[in-house]
């Protein structure tokens, strides 16, 4: 027979209140009136100097009850976080305002914490509720008399599930209010299985992210004792509702961190007080973001040795998705995202004497090092030799090798903290490149803490992968390629993801509600021939047809759209530039936007968005896309959890891209989401092999140690690879002149040059100079790299059929060892900066040539830059002008504080004619111009009412009727005031 309830809540009061674990029991709490008199005392106690022993009035307790009886959970989350670790009260007396001390997070056990144990807590019936009862709570534990966690015990004859179903009415019923509304975490248990949930309204639990415990090794803790025993117990239960519990601002709820992660984070603390760095790999989708930014803040709070911790992102993740994570993490936090400041604001918060946690690019980082700081100067000594812990989110993608050994040669007293979900083992080593580091473990330290794809699997983290390999086994490989371009391939592929993936799309689950997938190809051209073909189909155009099934279900299906990675779109020829705007033009008539391709970023920016649907708006089918074609971007660092399924028609790809590839798919996401669906076109054979190595590896890990590559060896190889295209042509001049052939050769020659020549560089003795005895130079190879993009371009463009046996080029292929920063707006101001600081420096021997030679090549980049960005490129010319004109007037100036004045200037001047021809409000106008998103204003109706139609009537002989006026104002603030400003917001 099963233990009764009570004899399991008394069990486990007993555990709780042991000497081990701190808390005390309070048999005489019960009601909500003994729990506020046991709160009052507590606090008249903890702050009886600034209360100067006179108790709290009534008056005074009232407005503190009020204060403490939250509209949310996560209202009072973030009231929890208090100021520096502390939570205050604010009372006010007489004409003194005392600021009461709640709780204080930053000293846990010692000082003023109390901790309590209540049980049979009675929740009496409020009557404002249908079905609604007195309910008796199990067991609520108190830190300083403020409910904080919620046990809730079954025995063994029911499921913990009961307790959470309990938990789930008793929060519907209203009963978690007043005081017990700031309760954060909830336990359930039958005693044999443990769980516990961040608190939440009962519309936003979902029984897939309740969560089980998992020691070191990630074995399961399940009895209710022994959690209590390792979860419950003080600190480790004070700190899961503090250190370990996020807010996510956008979504307004409490995100408490899963086992794995916590141990991730004790392990890296660990770590960091015996001054060793490390790696912690977690498998993609298990919440490595949320891990990385909390373990980089609590280093500070741990390590009194470590004076900055530094969060490293590139550049292109927090352009998307990470820094909308972190805007959200941070915002209650007051930590601030690095995604606008240039890097004199870098400079400062380094050399600032703040203990601080910094996030900013990688990007950001080696300008400062390598441009920016002057060696031998105090600021350059200061930050050179501060103790910094790096925390580097997707850390292969993030920082290379070579980049990470010229941070690392900088900063002399660091400590580096790597996260990856897929990290690089012997078995899939980086290239040998001279004595760089060729796996995380040689790149970080050792490996802190694991929690692999299976485990994640096991424990229902993530969901586990359903794989199909499509496709004609035992086929020639040559003919396969053949085959898989034809149109008569590709319909097939249409066909099974339009007409035999119902399950996949979950179009089972209605309108809105449906799941989303990507097709992946190997290139631009396929993709966009993939996304006409697609069109012609759904505009029944082509001989595959959409079943009625599909039609019934979904009758828009599908919704679909092309995105390519920003660097590869700086690529594409010029038919790609057309089919991309005809495919811009498709979506922003599809969803009432208006992007152009000069800005693709934003389209780019908002598909990511449509496709995540973590804003509200995208809940509506309306706004939802069902199929995105890709060739490699949102293929890593993606997070969209009704993203079901992945279609690879696409021959197989590196073990590390497979799984980042694959954990797309496999988010928890809703109830009937079970599985992340794979689907792959081509070659089945070499899928299953590549699938299943990809698996094996990172489920069980890699061993083993690779060899070093010798200097003599590459520098060998790289003459070899100079004589070997210098044999083709002696020049790149010469090389404009060979054949089509030749030209294909040249193609080949210089990427294997390029390889060496990375590898080359990539050796700590490498030094330019080394380029003389090949009678090479960093020039010259520039020249190879222009010549290499014009005759790329060249044969895209050609429509010449291939010769037998001659093989096609495949634009597939990443220069290596080009270094070039990519041209953009904050480029151009760090230049104009840099030229400032140079004349500061050089007063007394100005060189007028030098002067005007740097000035000429920023107007030249400025030109390139004009055909992205023509009003923005305007500025800078101004800019450059008043320079030229009066150099004295810039020293000691921010250029971009100057660039952005003039670009309000310009706003603000726009706005004020707009707003004068229309009779509106500057103010209302400046509004809706900065909140204006997706070809929408904020408030259009608002605008509408507050123009002033008399005075315009009044002083036009030709007036528009008002309906005419209206409209013609909003068409006017769409179609031109917006495009003629938007590009300097």
């Amino acid at each position: 027979m099963a233990e009764l309830e009570s004899v399991l809540e008394k069990r486990l009061i007993n555990q709780l209140c042991c000497d081990e674990s701190q808390w005390r029991y309070r048999p005489d709490i019960k009601t909500e009136n003994q729990l506020w008199n046991n709160f009052k005392y507590i606090l008249e106690q903890n702050n009886k100097a600034k209360l100067n022993d006179i108790p709290l009035s009534d008056s005074e307790f009232a407005k503190v009850k009020n204060d403490l009886s939250h509209a949310s959970f996560y209202d009072a989350g973030k009231w929890l976080v208090g100021e520096n670790g502390k939570v205050y009260i604010h009372v006010q007396r007489g004409n003194e305002t005392l600021h009461l001390m709640v709780m204080d997070n930053e000293h846990i056990i010692g000082g003023s914490s109390v901790y309590e144990v209540i049980n049979q807590y009675q929740a009496f019936k409020s009557g404002d509720v249908e079905d609604d009862r007195n309910r008796r709570f199990d067991v609520t534990l108190l830190i300083n008399g403020v409910p904080l966690i919620h046990i809730e015990l079954k025995n063994k004859e029911h499921s913990y599930m009961d307790g959470y179903r309990q938990i789930k009415k008793y929060i519907a019923e209203g009963k978690f209010h007043g005081i017990f509304s700031n309760v954060q975490m909830f336990v359930v248990s039958n005693a044999v299985d443990t769980k516990y949930f961040s608190a939440a309204r009962d519309t936003e639990l979902n029984k897939k992210f309740i969560i089980g415990w998992l020691d070191n090794e990630n074995n399961p803790v399940c009895n209710y004792i022994d959690f209590a025993k390792v979860v419950l117990k003080i600190p480790e239960a004070h700190e899961m509702i503090t250190r370990y519990m996020v807010l996510d601002n956008d979504k307004k709820k409490l995100l408490i961190l899963r086992p794995y992660q916590i141990h991730a984070i004790e392990a890296m603390r660990t770590a960091s007080i015996q001054g060793k760095s490390g790696f912690i790999w977690h498998t993609t989708g298990s919440g490595k973001t949320m891990t990385s930014y909390k373990a980089a803040k609590d280093l500070l709070i741990d390590i009194p040795v470590i004076e900055k911790t530094i969060f490293l992102i590139d550049r292109k993740d927090l352009d998307e998705q990470t820094k909308m994570d972190f805007q959200s993490y941070a915002e209650n936090d007051k930590i601030d995202v690095d995604d606008t400041d240039y890097v004199n604001s870098l400079i400062e918060k380094m050399s600032d004497d703040n203990r601080q946690m910094i996030v900013t690019t990688r990007q950001k980082m080696q300008i400062m090092i390598n441009r920016r700081l002057k060696e031998g100067t105090e600021i350059y000594n200061k930050i050179k030799s501060l103790n910094v812990a790096f925390v580097v989110d997707e850390c292969h993608r993030t920082v290379t090798p070579q980049t990470k050994r010229i941070v690392e040669k900088f900063f002399i007293n660091s400590l580096w903290y790597g996260f990856t979900g897929t990290p690089i083992f012997d078995e899939n080593s980086y290239e040998l490149k001279g004595d760089l580091p060729q796996t995380t473990k040689q790149l970080y330290g050792e490996c802190l803490h694991s929690y692999t794809i299976k485990e994640a699997i096991r424990d229902e983290t993530v969901l586990g992968f359903m794989v199909e390999n499509l496709g004609v086994k035992n086929r020639n490989a040559d003919n396969d390629k053949k085959l898989y371009e034809t149109e008569v391939h590709m319909r097939k592929v249409l066909n099974v993801i339009l007409n035999q993936s119902y399950e996949k799309f979950g179009m089972k689950n209605g309108r809105g509600k449906t799941y989303e997938a990507l097709l992946t190809t190997d290139s631009i051209a396929r993709a966009q021939k993939y996304y006409d073909l697609l069109k012609n189909v759904k505009e029944s155009n082509d001989e595959l047809k959409i079943s009625d099934d599909v039609y019934r279900a979904l009758p828009d299906f599908p919704k679909f759209a092309i995105t390519y990675s920003l660097s590869e779109n700086e690529e594409t020829s010029a038919i790609n530039q057309d089919k991309m705007k005809k495919s811009l033009k498709d979506y922003n008539d599809m969803f009432g936007t208006n992007y152009k391709i000069e800005a693709i970023d934003a389209y780019n920016s908002n598909l990511n968005e449509r496709l995540a649907r973590k804003e509200k708006k995208y809940l509506d089918r309306n706004q939802q896309l069902d199929l995105v074609i890709v060739v490699d971007r949102l293929l890593t660092g993606f997070d969209a959890p009704c993203l079901s399924t992945l279609f690879i028609d696409r021959p197989p790809m590196n073990s590390q891209n497979i799984i980042q590839a694959f954990s797309r798919t496999n988010r928890l996401f809703d109830a009937n989401k079970q599985y992340g669906h794979i689907v792959t076109f081509q070659t089945p054979k070499e899928y299953k092999e590549a699938i299943n190595k990809a698996l094996k590896l990172y489920s069980c890990g890699g061993d083993g140690n690779p060899i070093a590559e010798d200097w003599d060896y590459v520098k060998k190889s790289f003459s070899i690879s100079i004589k070997a295209i210098r044999n083709l042509a002696q020049t790149t001049e010469d090389i404009a002149m060979i054949s089509r052939k030749q030209k294909k050769m040249f193609i080949n020659l210089f990427r294997t040059l390029d390889h060496d020549f990375a590898h080359l560089k990539a050796f700590s003795v490498y030094e330019p100079k080394v380029l003389d005895e090949f009678g090479f130079s960093e020039d010259e190879y520039e020249d190879y790299v222009a010549m290499y993009r014009n005759i790329m371009e060249e044969l895209k463009k050609s429509n010449d059929k291939l010769e037998s046996g001659e093989e096609p080029v495949w634009d597939d292929y990443d220069l290596v060892a080009y270094s070039k920063l990519r041209i953009d707006f904050e480029y151009i101001v760090e230049l104009l900066q840099g030229v400032v600081e140079s004349l500061e420096r050089s007063e007394s021997n100005f060189d007028t040539a030098k002067f005007e030679t740097k000035i000429k090549t920023i107007k030249e980049i400025i030109a390139e830059f004009s055909s992205g960005n023509p009003q923005l490129s305007a500025l800078l010319k101004q800019v450059v002008a008043e320079f030229e004109k009066d150099k004295e007037k810039f020293l000691g100036q921010d250029i971009s504080v100057i660039v952005n004045q003039m670009r309000h200037a310009v706003i603000n001047e726009e706005i004020k004619k707009y707003a004068q021809k229309w009779y509106l409000s500057f103010e209302d106008v400046k509004y809706e111009v900065f909140n204006f998103k997706d070809c929408k204003l904020a408030n259009e109706n608002k605008l509408k009412d507050s123009a002033n139609y008399a005075a315009y009537k009044k002083e036009n002989n030709n007036a528009l009727s008002k309906l005419k006026f209206r409209k013609a104002m909003i068409d006017e603030f769409k179609n031109a005031l917006m495009p003629k400003i938007a590009p300097l917001i």
